[in-house]
Protein backbone atom coordinates (compact mmCIF):
# COMPACT_ATOMS: atom_id res chain seq x y z
CA UNK A 1 0.00 0.00 0.00
CA UNK A 2 1.11 3.53 -0.89
CA UNK A 3 0.59 5.97 1.53
CA UNK A 4 1.26 9.82 1.44
CA UNK A 5 1.15 10.67 5.20
CA UNK A 6 -1.98 8.87 6.08
CA UNK A 7 -3.88 9.33 2.54
CA UNK A 8 -3.88 5.36 1.09
CA UNK A 9 -3.35 5.60 -2.41
CA UNK A 10 -3.40 1.68 -3.01
CA UNK A 11 -0.98 -0.81 -4.65
CA UNK A 12 0.29 1.10 -7.65
CA UNK A 13 -1.69 4.94 -7.93
CA UNK A 14 -1.84 6.63 -11.09
CA UNK A 15 -1.40 10.56 -10.20
CA UNK A 16 -3.37 13.31 -12.67
CA UNK A 17 0.03 15.74 -13.16
CA UNK A 18 -1.01 19.06 -12.70
CA UNK A 19 -0.89 21.17 -15.81
CA UNK A 20 -1.52 24.74 -16.40
CA UNK A 21 -5.07 25.88 -18.29
CA UNK A 22 -5.87 22.06 -18.33
CA UNK A 23 -6.38 20.92 -14.74
CA UNK A 24 -9.47 22.15 -13.75
CA UNK A 25 -12.22 21.06 -11.85
CA UNK A 26 -14.17 20.12 -14.92
CA UNK A 27 -11.45 18.11 -16.25
CA UNK A 28 -10.31 16.84 -12.95
CA UNK A 29 -13.97 15.34 -12.57
CA UNK A 30 -13.36 13.13 -15.95
CA UNK A 31 -10.16 11.81 -15.08
CA UNK A 32 -11.31 11.09 -11.35
CA UNK A 33 -14.67 9.13 -13.04
CA UNK A 34 -11.87 7.13 -15.20
CA UNK A 35 -9.78 6.01 -12.48
CA UNK A 36 -6.83 8.54 -11.14
CA UNK A 37 -6.00 8.11 -7.75
CA UNK A 38 -4.66 11.12 -6.82
CA UNK A 39 -5.18 14.61 -8.90
CA UNK A 40 -3.49 18.11 -8.62
CA UNK A 41 -4.72 21.30 -8.86
CA UNK A 42 -2.87 23.90 -11.82
CA UNK A 43 0.11 25.04 -9.88
CA UNK A 44 -0.76 28.44 -8.51
CA UNK A 45 1.74 31.07 -7.67
CA UNK A 46 2.44 32.06 -4.15
CA UNK A 47 2.37 35.98 -4.94
CA UNK A 48 -0.76 35.64 -6.85
CA UNK A 49 -2.60 33.88 -3.56
CA UNK A 50 -0.70 36.29 -1.27
CA UNK A 51 -1.75 39.54 -3.34
CA UNK A 52 -5.68 37.60 -3.68
CA UNK A 53 -5.39 37.47 -7.35
CA UNK A 54 -8.57 36.39 -8.40
CA UNK A 55 -7.74 33.60 -10.98
CA UNK A 56 -4.69 32.11 -8.71
CA UNK A 57 -7.72 32.22 -5.69
CA UNK A 58 -9.62 30.37 -8.31
CA UNK A 59 -7.37 27.71 -8.29
CA UNK A 60 -7.78 26.62 -4.97
CA UNK A 61 -11.45 25.44 -5.51
CA UNK A 62 -11.86 21.57 -4.17
CA UNK A 63 -14.10 19.35 -4.04
CA UNK A 64 -15.17 16.28 -2.22
CA UNK A 65 -15.89 13.61 -5.01
CA UNK A 66 -11.88 14.61 -6.45
CA UNK A 67 -10.13 13.65 -2.82
CA UNK A 68 -7.72 12.99 -2.32
CA UNK A 69 -6.49 15.91 -4.58
CA UNK A 70 -3.33 18.18 -3.41
CA UNK A 71 -3.24 22.02 -4.00
CA UNK A 72 0.53 22.82 -6.02
CA UNK A 73 2.31 25.99 -5.52
CA UNK A 74 4.98 27.51 -6.92
CA UNK A 75 7.58 30.30 -5.94
CA UNK A 76 10.76 31.62 -5.06
CA UNK A 77 10.39 33.56 -2.13
CA UNK A 78 10.89 31.46 1.40
CA UNK A 79 8.14 34.21 3.22
CA UNK A 80 5.53 33.60 0.24
CA UNK A 81 5.75 30.36 0.21
CA UNK A 82 5.06 30.25 3.81
CA UNK A 83 2.20 32.36 3.62
CA UNK A 84 0.78 30.56 0.74
CA UNK A 85 1.03 27.75 2.31
CA UNK A 86 -0.58 28.55 5.55
CA UNK A 87 -3.61 29.57 2.90
CA UNK A 88 -3.69 26.40 1.32
CA UNK A 89 -4.18 24.61 4.67
CA UNK A 90 -7.35 26.64 5.42
CA UNK A 91 -8.62 25.16 2.14
CA UNK A 92 -8.62 21.90 3.35
CA UNK A 93 -6.75 19.83 0.46
CA UNK A 94 -5.16 16.62 1.15
CA UNK A 95 -1.64 17.37 0.72
CA UNK A 96 0.25 20.37 -0.56
CA UNK A 97 2.51 19.84 -2.99
CA UNK A 98 5.64 22.41 -4.98
CA UNK A 99 6.65 22.89 -8.36
CA UNK A 100 10.26 23.08 -8.41
CA UNK A 101 9.78 21.58 -12.22
CA UNK A 102 7.80 23.71 -14.59
CA UNK A 103 10.20 24.55 -17.40
CA UNK A 104 7.97 27.54 -19.07
CA UNK A 105 10.22 31.04 -19.10
CA UNK A 106 7.70 33.18 -17.69
CA UNK A 107 8.01 31.38 -14.44
CA UNK A 108 11.63 30.51 -14.54
CA UNK A 109 12.65 33.80 -14.92
CA UNK A 110 11.04 34.67 -11.70
CA UNK A 111 13.34 32.01 -10.06
CA UNK A 112 10.80 29.33 -9.76
CA UNK A 113 9.61 26.50 -11.03
CA UNK A 114 12.64 24.72 -12.17
CA UNK A 115 15.13 27.24 -11.62
CA UNK A 116 15.53 26.34 -8.24
CA UNK A 117 17.12 23.59 -9.39
CA UNK A 118 20.10 25.47 -9.83
CA UNK A 119 20.19 26.21 -6.30
CA UNK A 120 19.33 23.31 -4.20
CA UNK A 121 20.17 25.58 -0.82
CA UNK A 122 17.01 27.43 -2.09
CA UNK A 123 15.09 24.45 -2.41
CA UNK A 124 15.41 23.53 0.99
CA UNK A 125 14.40 26.56 2.74
CA UNK A 126 11.60 27.04 0.12
CA UNK A 127 10.37 23.40 1.26
CA UNK A 128 11.03 23.79 4.45
CA UNK A 129 9.20 26.52 4.81
CA UNK A 130 6.88 24.85 3.39
CA UNK A 131 6.59 22.23 5.62
CA UNK A 132 6.79 23.98 8.91
CA UNK A 133 3.78 26.37 7.70
CA UNK A 134 0.83 23.52 7.16
CA UNK A 135 -0.07 20.69 8.97
CA UNK A 136 -0.55 19.24 5.41
CA UNK A 137 1.68 16.32 4.05
CA UNK A 138 3.93 18.42 1.60
CA UNK A 139 5.28 16.69 -1.57
CA UNK A 140 7.33 17.70 -3.74
CA UNK A 141 7.32 17.40 -8.38
CA UNK A 142 10.32 18.23 -9.60
CA UNK A 143 12.80 17.40 -12.93
CA UNK A 144 16.52 15.23 -12.99
CA UNK A 145 18.01 18.86 -13.34
CA UNK A 146 18.58 21.66 -14.85
CA UNK A 147 20.40 20.49 -17.74
CA UNK A 148 22.53 17.92 -18.64
CA UNK A 149 25.66 19.03 -16.73
CA UNK A 150 23.74 18.86 -13.77
CA UNK A 151 21.32 16.64 -13.11
CA UNK A 152 21.37 16.72 -9.02
CA UNK A 153 18.06 14.47 -8.87
CA UNK A 154 19.63 12.22 -6.23
CA UNK A 155 20.85 14.84 -4.40
CA UNK A 156 17.57 16.76 -4.44
CA UNK A 157 15.96 13.53 -2.87
CA UNK A 158 17.44 12.99 -0.02
CA UNK A 159 17.67 17.06 0.71
CA UNK A 160 13.79 16.89 0.06
CA UNK A 161 13.33 13.84 2.52
CA UNK A 162 15.58 15.02 4.96
CA UNK A 163 13.48 18.16 5.47
CA UNK A 164 10.26 16.42 5.73
CA UNK A 165 8.71 15.73 2.11
CA UNK A 166 6.64 13.46 2.33
CA UNK A 167 6.68 11.94 -1.83
CA UNK A 168 8.44 13.18 -4.48
CA UNK A 169 7.45 12.84 -8.40
CA UNK A 170 10.28 13.15 -10.65
CA UNK A 171 9.71 14.02 -14.38
CA UNK A 172 12.79 12.23 -16.22
CA UNK A 173 13.91 15.35 -18.17
CA UNK A 174 16.03 18.68 -17.45
CA UNK A 175 14.42 21.49 -17.50
CA UNK A 176 17.10 22.15 -20.29
CA UNK A 177 14.78 19.63 -22.57
CA UNK A 178 11.50 21.13 -21.76
CA UNK A 179 9.13 18.28 -23.48
CA UNK A 180 11.65 17.36 -25.93
CA UNK A 181 13.48 13.99 -26.56
CA UNK A 182 12.98 10.57 -24.29
CA UNK A 183 11.93 11.05 -20.73
CA UNK A 184 15.48 9.22 -18.72
CA UNK A 185 13.70 7.17 -16.14
CA UNK A 186 17.39 5.75 -15.15
CA UNK A 187 17.67 8.48 -12.58
CA UNK A 188 14.42 8.01 -11.25
CA UNK A 189 15.12 4.14 -10.73
CA UNK A 190 18.07 5.20 -8.97
CA UNK A 191 16.30 7.45 -6.10
CA UNK A 192 13.85 4.91 -5.95
CA UNK A 193 16.53 2.31 -5.47
CA UNK A 194 18.55 5.03 -2.98
CA UNK A 195 18.43 2.82 0.53
CA UNK A 196 18.12 5.96 2.35
CA UNK A 197 15.45 7.06 0.47
CA UNK A 198 12.00 5.67 2.35
CA UNK A 199 9.29 7.97 1.34
CA UNK A 200 6.48 7.38 -2.30
CA UNK A 201 8.75 7.82 -5.71
CA UNK A 202 6.51 8.28 -8.74
CA UNK A 203 7.78 8.31 -12.06
CA UNK A 204 6.23 11.46 -14.81
CA UNK A 205 7.25 11.51 -18.57
CA UNK A 206 6.16 10.08 -21.78
CA UNK A 207 3.30 7.48 -20.12
CA UNK A 208 1.29 7.13 -23.13
CA UNK A 209 -0.06 3.72 -23.32
CA UNK A 210 -1.20 0.58 -20.82
CA UNK A 211 2.05 -1.43 -22.48
CA UNK A 212 4.54 1.41 -21.92
CA UNK A 213 2.76 1.71 -18.08
CA UNK A 214 3.74 -1.70 -17.16
CA UNK A 215 6.99 -1.34 -18.74
CA UNK A 216 8.23 1.27 -17.12
CA UNK A 217 6.89 -0.03 -13.44
CA UNK A 218 8.40 -2.90 -14.03
CA UNK A 219 11.61 -1.90 -15.33
CA UNK A 220 11.96 1.58 -12.95
CA UNK A 221 10.51 0.13 -9.76
CA UNK A 222 8.40 3.23 -9.30
CA UNK A 223 5.39 3.37 -6.94
CA UNK A 224 3.49 5.02 -8.67
CA UNK A 225 3.20 6.84 -12.17
CA UNK A 226 2.13 10.45 -12.95
CA UNK A 227 0.30 10.93 -16.41
CA UNK A 228 -0.06 14.78 -17.49
CA UNK A 229 -0.28 15.09 -21.51
CA UNK A 230 -1.49 11.14 -22.64
CA UNK A 231 -4.59 12.46 -20.07
CA UNK A 232 -5.42 15.21 -22.08
CA UNK A 233 -9.40 14.51 -24.09
CA UNK A 234 -8.33 11.16 -23.38
CA UNK A 235 -9.20 10.28 -19.37
CA UNK A 236 -9.93 7.05 -20.13
CA UNK A 237 -5.82 6.40 -20.15
CA UNK A 238 -5.95 5.29 -16.50
CA UNK A 239 -8.67 2.65 -16.67
CA UNK A 240 -7.39 1.14 -19.51
CA UNK A 241 -3.39 1.16 -18.14
CA UNK A 242 -5.68 -0.39 -14.66
CA UNK A 243 -7.43 -2.88 -16.58
CA UNK A 244 -4.20 -4.09 -18.26
CA UNK A 245 -2.49 -4.38 -15.00
CA UNK A 246 -4.89 -6.54 -14.06
CA UNK A 247 -5.80 -8.64 -17.22
CA UNK A 248 -3.05 -7.88 -19.42
CA UNK A 249 -5.86 -7.51 -22.00
CA UNK A 250 -5.93 -4.33 -23.86
CA UNK A 251 -9.69 -2.60 -23.29
CA UNK A 252 -11.69 -1.71 -26.49
CA UNK A 253 -11.13 1.92 -27.05
CA UNK A 254 -14.12 4.34 -25.88
CA UNK A 255 -17.06 4.26 -28.41
CA UNK A 256 -18.28 7.51 -29.44
CA UNK A 257 -20.99 6.96 -26.94
CA UNK A 258 -18.54 7.14 -24.17
CA UNK A 259 -16.24 10.14 -25.66
CA UNK A 260 -19.35 12.48 -25.49
CA UNK A 261 -20.51 11.28 -22.45
CA UNK A 262 -16.79 12.75 -21.12
CA UNK A 263 -17.06 16.07 -23.17
CA UNK A 264 -20.47 16.71 -22.21
CA UNK A 265 -19.74 16.19 -18.66
CA UNK A 266 -16.67 18.45 -19.35
CA UNK A 267 -18.34 21.09 -21.24
CA UNK A 268 -21.19 21.47 -18.52
CA UNK A 269 -18.52 21.34 -15.38
CA UNK A 270 -16.98 24.23 -17.06
CA UNK A 271 -19.93 25.93 -17.90
CA UNK A 272 -21.09 25.79 -13.83
CA UNK A 273 -17.78 26.59 -12.46
CA UNK A 274 -16.85 29.42 -14.79
CA UNK A 275 -20.16 30.42 -16.62
CA UNK A 276 -21.29 30.73 -20.05
CA UNK A 277 -19.05 32.67 -21.58
CA UNK A 278 -15.68 31.34 -20.19
CA UNK A 279 -16.80 28.13 -19.93
CA UNK A 280 -17.46 27.84 -23.49
CA UNK A 281 -13.89 29.51 -25.08
CA UNK A 282 -11.90 27.01 -22.64
CA UNK A 283 -13.34 24.19 -23.55
CA UNK A 284 -12.30 25.01 -27.38
CA UNK A 285 -9.27 23.42 -26.81
CA UNK A 286 -10.42 19.97 -25.44
CA UNK A 287 -12.41 19.15 -28.37
CA UNK A 288 -10.00 18.40 -31.02
CA UNK A 289 -8.17 16.15 -28.02
CA UNK A 290 -11.50 14.01 -27.29
CA UNK A 291 -12.43 13.16 -31.20
CA UNK A 292 -8.64 12.62 -32.36
CA UNK A 293 -8.43 9.89 -34.55
CA UNK A 294 -12.44 9.81 -35.82
CA UNK A 295 -12.74 10.06 -39.56
CA UNK A 296 -14.40 12.96 -41.16
CA UNK A 297 -14.27 15.16 -37.69
CA UNK A 298 -12.71 18.74 -38.74
CA UNK A 299 -16.21 19.66 -40.14
CA UNK A 300 -17.85 19.34 -36.77
CA UNK A 301 -14.24 20.19 -34.41
CA UNK A 302 -14.32 23.48 -36.51
CA UNK A 303 -18.13 24.27 -35.76
CA UNK A 304 -17.07 23.37 -31.81
CA UNK A 305 -14.71 25.73 -31.71
CA UNK A 306 -16.68 28.70 -33.64
CA UNK A 307 -19.66 28.81 -32.00
CA UNK A 308 -20.78 30.34 -28.81
CA UNK A 309 -24.44 29.07 -28.16
CA UNK A 310 -24.61 25.81 -25.78
CA UNK A 311 -27.64 24.99 -27.60
CA UNK A 312 -25.81 24.85 -30.51
CA UNK A 313 -22.54 22.87 -29.23
CA UNK A 314 -25.46 19.95 -27.95
CA UNK A 315 -26.98 20.20 -31.85
CA UNK A 316 -23.83 19.21 -32.64
CA UNK A 317 -22.67 16.50 -30.30
CA UNK A 318 -26.30 14.91 -31.43
CA UNK A 319 -24.81 15.35 -34.94
CA UNK A 320 -21.62 13.84 -34.50
CA UNK A 321 -23.41 10.36 -32.27
CA UNK A 322 -25.91 10.07 -35.08
CA UNK A 323 -23.07 10.34 -37.94
CA UNK A 324 -20.81 7.91 -36.74
CA UNK A 325 -23.79 5.59 -35.19
CA UNK A 326 -24.82 5.37 -39.08
CA UNK A 327 -21.01 4.73 -40.43
CA UNK A 328 -20.22 2.09 -38.00
CA UNK A 329 -23.33 0.09 -38.79
CA UNK A 330 -22.73 -3.32 -40.19
CA UNK A 331 -23.93 -3.93 -44.00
Amino acid sequence: MVKIGNIELGEFPLLLAPMEDVSDPPFRAVCKENGADLMYTEFISSEGLIRDAIKSRQKLDIYDYEKPIGIQIFGGDEDAMALSAKIVDATKPDLLDINFGCPVKKVVCKGAGAAVLKDIELMVRLAGACVRSTTLPVTVKTRLGWDNNSKNIEEVAERMQDIGVQALTIHGRTRAQLYKGDADWSLIAAVKNNPRIHIPIFGNGDIDSPEKALEYRNRYGVDGIMIGRAAIGYPWIFREIKHYFATGVIMAPPTIAERLQAVRKHLYGALNWKGPKVGVLEMRPHYASYLKGLSHVREFRTRLVTTENVSEIEQIFVEIENFYAAEFQPA
